[in-house]
């Protein structure tokens, strides 16, 4: 939220507990207080997925960051669009 002028700082950030060796999410905008991992401003993290091919890979990429949350959250959900596309 309010981001790149003014992004959010230090909401908390809920990570879903499942594992899956074929998803990494990458930290980029985030701090550790108190024991939580919060929102630090800008870009907050970055999730990537591998699969069997570029769709099922997005899906995967798109499933776990719905499982992310903290507020005023914003996610991009038309990366590999133009791959899946060809």
């Amino acid at each position: 939220e309010n981001y790149p002028d003014s992004p959010r700082k230090g909401d908390v950030i809920t990570l879903s507990a499942d594992e899956n060796k074929d998803v990494h999410v990458f930290h980029a905008g985030t701090s550790f207080v108190d024991g939580q991992i919060v929102t630090n401003g800008g870009r907050v993290l970055c999730v990537t997925a591998l699969g069997e091919n570029a769709a099922q890979a997005r899906g995967l990429a798109l499933s776990v960051s719905e499982k992310i949350s903290f507020a005023g959250k914003q996610y991009r959900t038309d990366i590999g669009n133009r791959a899946i596309k060809k």
